[in-house]
């Protein structure tokens, strides 16, 4: 065996721990001490008759209402089919309770012995059939009539062995008392007859339970088993001769009826664990991970049959040996239980067999799958030679199946990928396979003609060995690594985009370099951009951009990051170069960013005329402990002082800029009043469908109204406010810092959510089927305060079918846990919530999460479509998002379509839906149903001017993108 081959079957063994629950040990420390105590107690006769006669009757009546009251609660709690069986042990507990009452009654408050026959039997003969009926439902349900056949056998083998040892034992000697013919001997021998066949009754469904059990709830159940076998148990040593004569209250036999009404009680509720989420969940039954079964352990339900009839023997052989006469009742028992033993095999036999013709059709029904999969299915020895190759190989790799027999699976794979192979495999092999039954490998595979294909293979354990199942996956690498660049790089001018400066960033201040504080970040943007997009228009200010970030790339060091943030914002990433004196290396920043200053300020050449912009940039540096965030958060603070003093200068950093942060958590608490005092409102914006203009949805979208009556978004909101405190920037671009804490953001988008589903609603009881759309961001459905249970109480509440929603998912953070997130986007698309992905195109998580997410439908982000007629480059990219949407069978939205060009554009590039003034924009509730009744929107061709603006009923709204001002829409 060669050394690759053997250091990739090579294991590595794995250790692990456990805990347990504080609270569920101090529950059943307390049950034992106070089993203990009455345990005692009764031992030493309780220090009177008197006390004794209390504690043995009302001490068991207390203990039984004790189960009762908390199985009948538990059982109102949960809403599953064990609610049943909880309410017939309440009534069992509550049979003993009053039992053992009446006997309290006759002893200590009248002073005389209980009669014979009595309420106290009734009430004891009623707690067996009420526990034998509950531990039937919680029993596994065959799902075969055989099973109910061996059901019922396995009962009878059980019940009928205990009926024949105890007959031999002691109950016919009860049956010769009531033939005999005494006064008062039948009702005597029939409560005597009755107490021990109704628990040989109930042993027998506590025994079939315990190896027919549900896996629900699994410990309850047991403890309910345990309870129940230890009242049995008490039973049967109170109706044995030897006790039954001398037996009074308080003694110590009272002791396990006690333990046994306290082990009842406490069932339901030691297991308990109650739901993660904030809202009310009565119980959560929760599935113990289980080790493996040992063969014993699983054998013992199979030799079940063989220990009953073996104690029917013994039953026989008791009364054989003692020289008595064979009792017919024993005769007849045990003749039952032989020919339910011979049925039971029978069974069994027909069972194996039925199962033995399966596993052949199965055998050759997978034979045939194999075969004929386009996947390559490869089994590797435990020396790393592969034994068995399916003919796919000829057509995935190119080469025969039987030439790859016999090769070492190490010396295929390629050398750089050879060593994180191993180590996955190593990992693999060493970790439980209860816990990791498969893995996920890629690596570049050897083709028959040399090159190097990308292959993924889902690996499994076969007899200290691999089986593989292999596809070649090298045209899905290429395009995820397109459009990891696409989403990477801004689409524009192909620098770094703010994820990809992010992330560097975080290496910088994490990596080898994190001890030197000389490494700085340069926020930029351009001063007086927005006219150049006004006067001489887009494509001149495209070509601008393309241009100044043509000169930042050039004037930044080999190892250093120039970045494009988005609009007329870049960065760049200036490197430490380890020098301690704080003074000269600020000294030196400052000059490279007014190079850069000066550099950018330089005139630009533009369509045959000369363009000047000026360039505002804020510097900070990487201080001991600081985050990512905190130092870009710097220096964008620095870059907005840059802009208040007069532009076209440099500003560095200085801790006095904080208090800019406590204006933006006044303006945070502003937007908590807006949404408190009910000033905000809900407009909707129709989607329409290109191919035919009809509405297909609406976009709910919130609206601040002022005291003027004046509509704000959120961001316009924001945005004024932070206008008027002299730090804005130009250029449409997004603020930076003016972002509201987490609780804010939280209940803006409940808010939003709760109005959109309830006019939703109210619109579909009206006729108008037209779904609706809600953004939520990937953390705000992530968050712990809005449970997946609320979207479907939502829905219920308000009457509106789930399929009429639309979550448009905004993932704008690469840190988002997918995981979680695709558990919880699975669990809605099950209810029949559409999920739509906004923003595509944008940014490395859009595209991520594309490949992991459950998506419906894709939206393209509003920055695409506002360049698709003037930047061929953006045209392209667009095109090829279209494509992938379409080649994924999934819907896709254009935002931003404002204009017939685009319309136009985007139809031809076989965009589905779009979204904007085109078409509309946002509407009240009034305006919305109007459009609704006229159904669709004239689709843009040729000149054709936009369809609706909304607004004013005698004039179209205007609308001021990339401004501060104020939206003039009126009240809704």
């Amino acid at each position: 065996m060669s050394t690759p081959g053997a250091a990739l079957l090579t294991r590595r063994p794995l250790t692990g721990g456990g805990g347990s629950g504080a609270k569920g040990l101090a529950m059943q420390l307390l049950l034992a001490v106070v089993s203990s105590g009455y345990a005692v107690g009764a031992a030493l006769g309780w220090g009177s008759e008197e006390l004794a006669e209390v504690m043995g009757d009302f001490g068991l009546s207390a203990a039984g209402l004790l189960a009762a009251v908390s199985c009948f609660t538990y059982a109102r709690a949960i809403d599953s089919r064990e609610r049943p069986a909880w309410l017939l042990f309440a009534f069992s507990s509550l049979m003993g309770c009053c039992g053992n009452a009446v006997w309290g009654w006759y002893e200590v408050v009248l002073g005389e012995a209980v009669p014979k026959p009595s309420l106290a039997d009734f009430a004891f003969l009623c707690f067996a059939p009420p526990a034998i009926v509950g531990l039937l439902v919680l029993a596994k349900r065959p799902v075969t009539r055989a099973g109910w056949v061996c059901l019922g056998l396995d009962s009878w083998l059980i019940g009928g062995s205990l009926l024949t040892l105890s007959w031999s034992l002691a109950l016919a000697h009860a049956a010769r008392t009531a033939q005999s013919g005494a006064p008062g001997s039948v009702p005597r021998a029939a409560l005597s007859l009755a107490y021990p066949l109704l628990d040989i009754a109930l042993v027998s469904m506590v025994l079939v339970l315990h190896f027919r059990r549900s896996e629900t709830n699994r410990s309850a159940v047991n403890t309910a088993i345990a309870a129940l076998a230890l009242t049995v148990l008490s039973d049967a040593l109170f109706t044995s001769p030897l006790l039954s004569a001398e037996y009074q209250s308080g003694q110590l036999l009272d002791a396990g009826w006690f333990a046994g009404s306290l082990l009842l009680a406490y069932a339901p509720w030691g297991a308990r664990r109650l739901h993660p989420g904030p809202g009310p969940e009565p119980v959560a039954h929760v599935r113990a991970e289980r080790p493996h079964s040992r063969p014993i352990t699983g054998s013992l339900p199979a030799l079940t049959p063989y220990l009953a009839a073996a104690v029917c023997t013994l039953g026989i052989l008791y009364n054989v040996v003692d020289g008595r006469k064979v009792d017919r009742v024993v005769v007849f028992t045990g003749c039952t239980v032989v020919l339910a033993l011979v049925i039971r095999q029978g069974i069994m036999l027909l069972d194996n067999i039925a199962l033995t013709q399966e596993l052949a059709q199965k055998e050759n029904h997978f034979r045939s799958l194999v075969q004929g999969s386009s996947d390559v299915i490869m089994i590797a020895a435990p020396t790393g030679t592969l034994r068995y190759v399916s003919p796919a190989a000829a057509g995935v790799y190119g080469r025969e199946a039987e030439e790859l027999v016999g090769t070492e699976l190490a010396t295929l794979i390629h050398p750089e990928d050879l060593g994180r192979v191993v180590h996955e495999v190593r990992r693999f092999l060493a970790a439980p396979p209860a816990e990791e039954p498969t893995t996920r490998i890629e690596c570049r595979f050897r083709s028959g003609g040399g090159e190097w294909l990308n292959v993924e293979s889902t690996v499994n354990r076969h007899q200290g060995g691999l089986i593989l199942n292999s596809r070649d996956v090298t045209e899905r690498v290429r395009l995820q690594a397109q459009l990891q660049h696409s989403a990477e790089h801004d689409p524009l001018t192909d620098l770094p985009n703010r994820a990809l400066f992010t992330r560097r960033v975080r290496q910088a201040l994490t990596g080898r370099r994190a001890g030197d504080h000389s490494t700085a970040v340069l926020f930029i943007d351009l001063d007086g951009f927005k006219a150049v997009n006004d006067t001489i228009g887009h494509q001149a200010g495209d070509e601008l951009l393309i241009e100044a970030a043509r000169r930042l790339q050039d004037s930044v060091r080999a190892g250093d990051t120039a970045a494009r943030l988005g609009g007329d914002e870049f960065a760049a990433l200036i490197l430490g170069d380890g020098s301690r004196d704080r003074s000269a290396r600020e000294y030196q920043v400052h000059e490279i960013a007014d190079r850069l200053r000066t550099t950018l300020s330089q005139p630009y050449r533009i369509a045959g005329s000369e363009v000047r912009v000026a360039a505002s940039i804020g510097v900070a540096f990487a201080d001991p402990g600081i985050t990512p965030s905190d130092l870009m958060r710097n220096a964008d603070l620095a870059m907005y002082r840059a802009k208040a003093g007069g532009k076209d200068r440099v500003e560095m950093y200085a801790p006095q800029m904080q208090a800019e942060v406590v204006r933006k958590a006044e303006l945070a608490g502003r937007l908590r009043t807006a949404l408190h005092e009910g000033e905000f409102a809900l407009l909707h914006q129709p989607v329409v469908s290109l191919a035919s203009g009809e509405i297909s949805a609406v976009v709910a979208q919130a609206r601040w109204r002022s005291a003027q009556g004046i509509l704000f978004t959120p961001a316009e909101f924001l945005r004024v406010a932070e206008y008027s405190g002299g730090g804005a920037g130009e250029g449409g671009s997004t603020p930076r810092t003016v972002v509201p804490d987490a609780s804010r953001t939280a209940e803006l988008g409940r808010w939003l959510l709760e109005e959109a589903v309830g006019q939703a609603a109210e619109r579909h009881r009206a006729g108008h089927d037209v779904p609706v759309a809600v953004r939520m961001t990937a953390q705000r459905l992530l968050d712990r305060s809005m449970p997946l249970g609320s979207v479907e109480a939502l829905l219920t509440r308000n009457g509106l079918p789930s399929g009429a929603l639309v979550l448009e998912l905004a993932v704008s953070d690469p840190r988002v846990p997918f995981d979680d997130l695709e558990r919880r986007l699975a669990a809605l698309r099950r209810l029949g919530v559409l999920i739509a992905l906004d923003g595509f195109g944008s940014g490395y998580a859009a595209i991520s999460a594309l490949r992991r997410l459950p998506v419906d439908m894709l939206k393209l982000d509003r920055g695409l479509v506002e360049g698709v007629v003037e930047s061929p480059r953006l045209h392209k990219i667009t095109a090829g998002l279209l494509r992938i949407a379409n080649d994924l069978g999934m819907q896709s939205v254009a935002e931003g379509v404002d204009l017939p060009e685009q319309v136009m554009a985007l139809r031809a590039m076989g965009c589905t839906h779009g979204q904007g003034m085109a078409f509309s924009g946002p509407l009240d509730e009034y305006r919305l149903r109007r459009a609704l009744v006229r159904g669709t929107f004239p689709v843009p061709g040729g000149a054709a001017q936009p369809a609706l603006a909304g607004g004013s009923p005698g004039g179209s709204m205007v609308i001021h993108r990339g401004s501060h001002n104020e939206t003039p829409v009126p009240p809704a």
